[in-house]
């Protein structure tokens, strides 16, 4: 779980770091937290991948987020895992062993391992630098990248790809200091569904005889 979360790429919380920041960058990037910060609610589908060149590993899964300000649901159906959070407590659940763990949001770590950072994880403690346009199929994508300002985020460098006409993140890569790289690409996005709170809530009366094991 730590890497998917440690790739979970989208919404920091706070304002930008303004030290030391690339001029274009910066602009581009409040772009697209202005916008992003715009919808009440997000969805999106996506690939996660994790490639390790020494250790010859290159892993694939498909997953989806829904996001609805700190609260969110991560699905990651290739590997039996959803991650429910209502903004104050996070429920784990492992299909394999009908299994949940729960524990308080501010247990969680790094803001890295938050999805509720997903589409603004560069607002803070990052300094930026424009590297250009790129095409990836039919889309023209601005390329930057982010450089932590300290080690707590255990990584070296993040690489994100932001469509030119929409101003959204396309796409991720993620430099960790573990010698991993993770990546994230969004394959479809909603902002029109509305979601209740109730949505990132994990009910238990929904999965049968499930073990819960509460670290509260």
């Amino acid at each position: 779980m730590k890497h998917f979360f440690l790739l979970s790429i989208f919404l920091a919380s706070v304002f930008f770091v303004q030290a030391q920041q690339d001029s274009k960058a910066k602009q581009i990037l409040d772009e697209v937290s202005q916008k992003t910060r715009s919808f009440k609610t997000i969805s999106a589908d996506f690939v996660f991948s994790m490639e390790n060149r020494t250790m010859d590993i290159n892993e694939r899964n498909e997953g989806s987020i829904k996001l609805k300000g700190q609260k969110y649901v991560v699905d990651l159906p290739d590997i039996g895992v959803q991650v429910f959070s209502d903004g104050k407590t996070i429920w784990n659940y492992m299909k394999d062993g009908n299994q949940v763990t729960i524990s308080n949001l501010e247990d969680g770590g790094s803001e890295l391992m938050d999805p509720s950072t997903l589409f603004t994880i560069y607002e803070k403690g990052f300094q930026s630098r424009y590297v250009g346009e790129k095409t990836i199929g039919n889309e023209t994508v601005h390329q930057i990248e982010l450089f932590p300002d300290s080690e707590e985020h255990e990584v070296s460098k993040i690489l994100l790809s932001i469509g030119k006409s929409n101003k959204m993140i396309k796409s991720a890569l993620l430099y960790g200091t573990d010698g991993n790289i993770y990546g994230i690409e969004v394959k479809k996005m909603d902002t029109q569904t509305e979601l209740p709170d109730s949505y990132f809530v994990f009910i238990a009366g929904d999965y049968g005889d499930v073990e819960i094991i509460d670290f509260r």
